[in-house]
């Protein structure tokens, strides 16, 4: 056994679980059920890690696992290692193995996995030790430890993700049966929708909706109303039946709440601006008219996680507990929106490189969608040279997406915001003729709000004009004139 497996206490490890998978692959079972996620370093004896490392270079260069080619493949000195540890030969042992199988090939992959969990809980268990050790030394640094530990136990996480969470292969047949139900689904709705709504029409016909396991990505410099978007986009899907989570990593749930009644009351006409709730500048009747409006969000399926620096790991686990939530209340988790990309917290894998943790996080942000079959819509900086832009020019555009191309890469819609009113109130007319011409075009654009479509794999790159009031955090269709 490795060093590690010497101090694991009786009854924490159970041989039996790695026994059958070994024995199962010996006897023939398929190799491709384990090899995308099971690996030698989840094995804790070394001669079962000794095993499994044949079996692997034996399907690589024979395409079998069969007894007779691994053991071909054995290293000269197995036997040796072999007797000290088992007191067997490598064949008697793994002719044991084979004989003893319980699960066989139909539990093969299902076995693969309980061998990584095992792992999993051991490792654990050693990295519990440790913090255990490191806190209970007065010079140890707290930061440093609690940092370190996080890490080991994102990588743990890891490991545990890798196995398939639902069928990844299907025949062209099947796949374009689920192609004509989302189909059938959309003429029935007789609106073009094949996903979730965004609450909005026109955004609607030119995107076909939210749509589940893709990712979308909305990008705005500050300012140009991310949150209030995505906000109000994630009360209308929440309104439409789906479930709908809202992970903010920069705001507090209370702030939303904010932003989210002066959102619902502003269809009722009532206008209140954010800005005047925090501090404290409304009247009476405004409260009672946001009270009102606080019972449309009761029966919503939405829910927000406002806890900050979460790292992917940890969205998973707050992903799977509103999925549980709205799986209670008969909304299943529809769409699940980020608050914002950047500030996630990346693993330590690629600490100080930020263009791979940039990769990192978004690559995880799509296979989350995949994985779990939810929309994602991550909100997302962009990069600060567009201010440097002439005024005309500061539009985005794909190169102005921060970091890394990798979020280029993985979306497969990319939104940008842009209002033009944000950079107009900050300018001022080289002369009286031009004042007057920016003051005039600033009332005409007040409102508007452009959602420009720069990427989206299955549909027309436009974009959709928007009606915004961004005191009141509010986002509509246009006026159609």
């Amino acid at each position: 056994m490795t060093a590690a497996a010497k101090t694991i206490p009786d009854g924490a490890y159970v041989p039996e679980i790695e026994q059958d998978v070994l024995g199962t692959l010996l006897f023939g079972g398929d190799f491709r059920k384990v090899m995308g996620f099971l690996r030698e370093e989840h094995f804790i004896p070394d001669v079962h890690r000794l095993i499994y490392r044949a079996i692997r270079a034996a399907h690589e260069q024979y395409g079998s696992t069969t007894m007779p080619i691994v053991l071909r493949l054995m290293p000269e000195d197995a036997k040796i290692l072999f007797v000290q540890k088992t007191e067997q030969y490598p064949a008697a042992y793994m002719a044991e193995l084979a004989a003893s199988v319980v699960n066989g090939p139909a539990g093969l992959e299902r076995g693969g996995k309980a061998v990584v969990n095992q792992w999993a809980r051991l490792k654990a268990a050693e990295v519990g030790k440790l913090l255990r050790d490191t806190a209970h030394d007065a010079t140890s640094d707290t930061k440093a430890t609690i940092q370190g530990i996080a890490a080991e136990l994102d990588a743990i996480a890891a490991e545990l993700r890798a196995g398939p969470r639902r069928k990844s292969r299907v025949t062209l047949a099947e796949a374009a049966t689920g192609a004509f139900a989302e189909i059938d689904e959309a003429m029935l709705r007789g609106n073009g929708l094949t996903g979730i709504t965004w609450g909005l029409t026109d955004v609607n016909r030119s995107t076909g909706g939210i749509q589940r396991g893709e990712m979308t990505v909305i990008g705005a410099r500050p300012s140009m109303g991310k949150t209030a978007v995505g906000l109000s986009v994630a009360i209308r899907t929440a309104k439409s039946g789906a479930g709908t989570g809202f992970i903010s990593l920069e705001m507090g749930a209370k702030r939303l709440a904010m932003r989210a009644l002066t959102d619902i009351a502003y269809d009722w006409g009532v206008q209140i601006a954010y800005s005047n709730l925090i501090t404290g500048r409304v009247e009476r009747s405004e409260v009672d008219a946001l009270k009102s409006a606080n019972h449309d969000l009761e029966s919503l399926p939405l829910w927000i996680e406002e806890q900050p620096g979460l790292s992917m790991s940890d969205i998973r686990v707050k992903t799977e507990r509103m999925m549980e939530d709205a799986e209670a209340v008969g909304s299943p988790l529809g769409v699940l929106f980020v608050d914002y990309l950047q500030l996630i917290r990346p693993s330590a894998r690629y600490q100080g490189n930020r263009n791979n943790e940039i990769t990192e996080i978004s690559g995880g942000l799509r296979e989350l969608a995949r994985e779990y079959n939810v929309g994602v819509v991550a909100l997302s900086q962009l990069s600060r040279n567009i201010e440097s832009r002439a005024m005309n020019e500061r539009r985005p555009i794909m190169s102005d997406l921060r970091d890394s191309g990798a979020i280029e890469q993985d979306a497969d819609t990319i939104i940008f915001l842009f209002r033009e009113a944000y950079y107009l109130e900050k300018e001022k007319g080289k002369d009286a003729e031009a004042e007057m011409d920016r003051v005039q075009r600033l009332v005409d654009v007040q409102n508007k709000l452009e959602f420009i479509i720069g990427k989206q794999r299955n549909g027309p790159v436009r974009t959709v004009d928007l009606f915004v009031d961004i005191a009141c955090s509010a986002v509509r269709n246009a006026a159609r004139l």
